[in-house]
């Protein structure tokens, strides 16, 4: 049996108010339960004595047993001190872009530094060679009078 400790929601609407219980990972959020370890009130500020309550000695019962602990639990234990924070991801791993958007990107991102590169090297122009004077224009020719 797989067991996770996570949030079972209660309160009102737009008034929440979550448990922190030990459950059966297939079972339903708000459904059965293994043991209630915790509460968490959002709407109380966080340093607040009626915010959070944990029993610490039975989160760390579960983990040793090897309890999987959701996200959101364990950056609840990490504001008590249980355990260390989640990392943080900016970008969802679903949302990450596939190989070959990745190869498009890449060779994107080579040609416009090729761009750049060309455009900070001075262009290079041909040696000035003096210039041709010009013809001189040719005198009228004269006519004999006559």
């Amino acid at each position: 049996m797989s067991v996770r400790i996570r949030l079972s929601r209660g309160g009102a609407k737009k008034r929440p108010f979550h448990k922190i219980v030990v459950a059966d990972k297939r079972d339903p959020r708000d459904g059965r339960f293994i043991e209630e370890i915790g509460f968490y009130n959002p709407l109380v500020p966080k340093d607040a004595k009626d915010a959070l309550r944990i029993d610490a000695e039975a989160a760390k019962k579960w983990i040793a047993r090897g309890a999987e602990v959701s996200e959101r639990v364990q950056k609840l234990f990490a504001l008590v001190g249980l355990m260390d924070k989640p990392a943080v991801r900016t970008t969802p791993k679903k949302s990450a872009p596939k190989a070959k958007a990745q190869e498009r990107a890449k060779a994107a991102a080579e040609r416009a530094a090729a761009a750049a590169e060309a455009a900070a090297q001075p262009a290079e122009t041909p040696a000035e060679t003096p210039a041709e004077p010009a013809p001189a224009p040719e005198a009228p020719a004269e006519t004999p009078a006559g």
